[in-house]
């Protein structure tokens, strides 16, 4: 007997004419859109899924080939914030949807509310935000701290489906932020709000609501203990571009990370700077991760770290503590702590004068910024030794460079792109891996190539003494 799940094969089947669903038998009624005598009889043949004859249809719109098809709909419209259009590609593009997730209070509807009175002020079409989670009179209260107040900005505070669509009908707008997609609800949806079900089914049922009126939308996420989106994977799939919201709440320093973008490159980073009147765009950030001082100080070097696309000029500062017996401590903040280890471990066995097996050692970056990246392993093997030596590094140097564990110095990406940044904020002096050297260094900078971690000390003294 002939088990397979797909044949073709004439059989009688039910299907209602008006809006294609397929009854087991004959009805009177349409179960799905409620029509009476819609039902109709006939013999298709099409491929059989779970018992039941999936039959073409008329399509909404017949195939076109590609050339033909204009994309003019769906060119991206600035937003008015420039490090958000930085992320995004240029701007938001109508009938796009944005996921937008981050920790709780980290200035997710602070960002949203700015984006969307830019919207209403130079889109030339509503903004309309619908919030879940506060009701009108609390978001006009941040509105007003924040400046953004417009005549074409709508608030509505809802929790129902169907009242957010209705929204849309009246209000007809450019923008829709939904704030948060985990305080929603469908209708006829089994499952709590916030469920796997529920939040499947509203984000679904918004992504094809934004794409037939050419609605850009931006759904607010929640995320898990671990900084993941909550709710189902597939509701990264069903979105277009999927960003990350950063920052310490002890930091002004905040970052939008993209994490898919259909319209643009999928690693860009924008910086923002949280205030209390509001966030805003930092266009050069770097200078937030430096510190200024009259007289070099011992234990500090300078490195430049990838952000997405952007390079950025930071400082590692190390403290080595007193003797101690037993296990001493290794403090990090902004650093990896597995990669210091190791750079102290390459340390203590390659450079003969430097002993830490008894030492504390307390490193961090400066600004809030996280650098997990390998090439700050050189400017963090620098700062170890300069405080460890009592030597203070110069302060026009910039260290860049993954360490190994025989003490190498390993090539690290978009060397370029990194001394040009530094050369730009009047760095004079670099070390870089073998082969980062650029064939013409930037105007009124040294590039030397070192090979390994002494090499490295002794040419950061030799800028020292310069």
């Amino acid at each position: 007997m002939t088990t397979s799940r797909t044949r073709a094969e004439p059989r009688p089947a039910y299907q209602c004419d008006a809006c294609g669903h397929q009854p087991p038998k004959w009805l009177g009624r349409c179960p799905e859109c409620n029509e009476w005598g819609s039902i109709i009889e006939s013999t298709v043949t099409g491929p059989v899924v779970s018992g039941r004859v999936v039959s073409s249809r008329l399509p909404s719109e017949p195939a076109r080939p590609i050339a033909t098809i204009s994309a003019a709909p769906a060119k991206a419209v600035p937003s008015g914030v420039t490090e958000l259009d930085r992320v995004l590609g240029g701007g938001l593009v109508p009938g796009a949807v944005v996921l937008l997730a981050g920790e709780p209070g980290v200035g997710k509807s602070t960002l949203l509310l700015d984006v969307a009175q830019q919207w209403a002020a130079g889109a030339g079409t509503p903004s309309l935000v619908v919030s879940g989670e506060e009701s009108v009179s609390q978001v006009r209260l941040r509105a007003e701290r924040l400046g953004a107040l417009h005549d074409r900005l709508y608030l509505a505070s809802e929790s129902d489906l169907g009242a957010v669509i209705g929204h849309l009908d009246a209000v007809k707008p450019g923008l829709l932020i939904i704030d948060s997609v985990q305080t929603i609800s469908a209708p006829g949806t089994e499952g709590v709000p916030g469920g796997v079900t529920q939040v499947r089914a509203v984000t679904a049922a918004l992504v094809s609501v934004a794409k037939e009126r050419g609605i850009a939308t931006v759904l607010v996420g929640h995320v898990t203990k671990d900084g993941s989106v909550a709710g189902p994977r597939v509701l990264e799939h069903l979105v277009d571009v999927v960003l990350h919201f950063e920052g310490d709440k002890h930091s002004s320093l905040r970052l939008v990370r993209g994490v898919k973008n259909r319209f643009g490159a999928a690693d860009e980073v924008g910086c923002f700077e949280m205030h209390e009147s509001g966030i805003v765009s930092l266009a050069d950030p770097s200078g937030l991760f430096l510190t200024r001082y009259n007289e070099p100080v011992p234990g500090t070097c300078v490195t430049v770290a990838m952000e997405g696309r952007r390079a950025m000029v930071t400082e590692v500062q190390a403290l080595i503590g007193a003797q101690v017996q037993g296990s001493p401590r290794r403090t990090v903040s902004g650093l990896d702590s597995a990669r210091l280890a190791m750079v102290l471990a390459v340390l203590q066995r390659r450079m003969e004068k430097i002993k830490l097996h008894d030492r504390e050692v307390f490193a961090a970056t400066v600004g809030g910024i996280r650098i997990t990246e390998p090439s700050a392993d050189l400017a963090m093997a620098l700062a170890v030794a300069s405080g460890s030596l009592n030597l203070a590094m110069a302060p026009h140097l910039v260290a860049i460079g993954e360490v190994g564990l025989t003490g190498e110095v390993r090539r690290v990406g978009a060397a370029e792109r990194r001394l040009a940044e530094a050369a730009r904020l009047g760095f004079r002096f670099a070390l870089v891996p073998p082969g980062c050297g650029p064939e013409s260094p930037p105007k009124g900078m040294r590039v030397v190539e070192v090979g390994d971690l002494q090499t490295a000390v002794q040419w950061a003294a030799r800028a020292s003494a310069e």
